[in-house]
């Protein structure tokens, strides 16, 4: 592994010249795949190289000679004739593996024109077409001369015409309606019946409510108070002392008997609550029903009312279509009128006009003659061979060359820093390199070194880290072993551990360079 060399850039004149080249190839192989010859039952068509020009590159110098195409364009022949006329070209057709048209028209193309034989088709056709138009300019000749006297005599319109129609009766007609009475006017609202009634009572009733518990509560709690004191004595005669068991247990029937007695006393101040509110709720109701019975009858009599007037609209409309149609009918009996006395004029100026133009039409056809058909050509397919970008090919190698040479010169400094670096035990002076104190060995290279006597030798350069490093680093160069086989001066031996003196080992691969 040497220092690598630069590449040499591409000559951009050699590139050019190429490049003029190959694009004057490429359109020559176009044209001829694209002049493709055609065979037709009308005719054919062929793409001859007749010669060829020179043409210099202005850049180059070099000259390129270029086919010229000549299209020859022949009338074609009848093939069912032409096989009658020459049997033999079925047979041909057969060992040639063409269909017999297509062999007539190939057959012909190649021997009959040569030999000068009559072609029965478009051919015939165009040659005694030039006849025929001779004959008819002389018949168109003698006609124009008949046509002078009519020429010479001004057409009157009105002699004998019938009259064209009169439009008087048409302005006549009257005007159409164009209104008429609506009925009178749509009723758009209608009486008031009355607000709604949106709450009842002057309150919730909880007062009357209240009232009433206080009442029942009034008359409750004395009798309670009584009965408690009733339910003491009782226990006391009994020998039940206060706060015992038996006690407490008794008072808790009592109190769950007067809450009883309590809670009824609220509920039924409630129910009594309820059935105000329900009998206020009741008389809301029935005004409200009230208001939208008054309501409904009030729109009841406005819809009556709109419906009779929607009634008497429509029936005015109706008379006033009915006179518009009468009109209408009217008008298109009176333009029929016109318009037939127009037609009976019009029909009877086209048949003067006929047999005035007649004659001149007939000239005319006798001038023009029969065209010859010419032939119906395919639009065949093209096809594009692409230019080849010669220059483009030769820059992106070029720019291939100078990565792979940038790619080499940064390997081969890498190495050489490696080679070179104060990476060893005893610094710049010299190196550890003993394979045996190495681990993570990987060999990455070789380059060329010079022994002594001047003889190039292989030596192999190496990844690696040492094995006392905790750190495990990654370093590159060569082994001392491999450094004795091209110079024994370059290694020297410590404690039994081998290092190589960098500027011994530069200078044997300098020398090599």
């Amino acid at each position: 592994m040497g220092k690598p060399e630069a590449p040499t850039p591409p000559n951009p004149y050699q590139t050019a010249a190429a490049q003029t080249g190959t694009n004057v190839a490429t359109g020559v192989a176009n044209a001829f795949l694209n002049n493709v010859n055609q065979l037709t039952p009308q005719g054919a068509i062929n793409y001859d190289v007749t010669g060829n020009y020179s043409w210099k590159d202005p850049s180059t110098g070099q000259t390129y000679n270029i086919p010229r195409f000549t299209s020859s364009q022949t009338y074609g022949i009848d093939p069912n004739t032409y096989l009658q006329q020459n049997p033999d070209v079925a047979a041909w057709a057969r060992t040639q593996g063409m269909s017999p048209t297509a062999a007539a028209q190939l057959h012909w193309q190649q021997f009959g024109q040569a030999e000068g034989r009559q072609a029965s088709g478009e051919q015939a056709l165009y040659n005694s077409s030039l006849a025929t138009r001779q004959n008819l300019a002389n018949m168109g000749q003698q006609q124009s001369a008949r046509v002078g006297s009519l020429l010479s005599t001004p057409f009157n319109p009105n002699a004998g015409a019938p009259g064209a129609g009169d439009a008087s009766g048409i302005y006549g007609v009257g005007r159409a309606a164009t209104s008429y009475d609506p009925g009178g006017q749509i009723q758009s609202t209608f009486g008031d019946a009355g607000d709604i009634t949106r709450s009842y009572g002057a309150g919730d009733f909880s007062q009357d409510r209240q009232n009433v518990e206080d009442s029942l509560m009034a008359r409750m709690n004395p009798q309670l108070a009584r009965e408690r004191s009733s339910v003491e004595q009782r226990l006391a005669d009994q020998g039940i002392r206060y706060g015992s068991q038996a006690y407490s247990s008794a008072m808790d029937d009592y109190n769950r008997q007067a809450n009883d007695a309590r809670f009824a006393a609220v509920g039924q101040a409630g129910s009594e609550q309820q059935r105000m509110m329900d009998m206020a709720a009741q008389r809301a109701g029935f005004q409200n029903s009230a208001q939208q019975q008054a309501y409904d009858q009030a729109q009841g009599r406005g819809s009556f009312a709109n419906a009779a007037q929607a009634q008497q609209n429509a029936q005015n409309a109706a008379q006033g279509g009915f006179f518009n149609a009468a009109q209408a009918q009217n008008l298109a009996r009176d333009q029929s009128i016109f318009n037939a006395a127009n037609a009976q004029r019009n029909q009877y100026m086209q048949e003067q006009y006929a047999q005035r133009n007649q004659p001149l039409n007939e000239i005319s056809a006798l001038l023009g003659g029969s065209q010859v058909q010419q032939p119906n050509w395919l639009n065949s397919p093209t096809s594009q061979i692409a230019n080849t970008d010669f220059a483009g090919i030769m820059n992106a190698n070029a720019q291939l060359q100078a990565q792979n040479y940038q790619t080499a010169q940064s390997g081969w400094n890498s190495t050489m820093g490696g080679i070179l670096g104060a990476g060893g035990k005893l610094g710049a002076a010299a190196i550890m390199s003993d394979r045996r104190e190495k681990e993570n060995i990987d060999r990455i290279g070789t380059i060329f070194a010079a022994t002594p006597e001047g003889e190039a030798k292989e030596l192999p350069i190496h990844r690696y880290s040492y094995k006392d490093d905790p750190a495990s680093m990654m370093h590159t160069g060569p082994m001392a072993q491999d450094v004795e086989k091209v110079d024994k001066r370059a290694v020297i031996e410590r404690g039994g551990i081998k290092y190589i003196k960098p500027k011994n080992v530069m200078g044997s691969i300098l020398r090599a360079a």
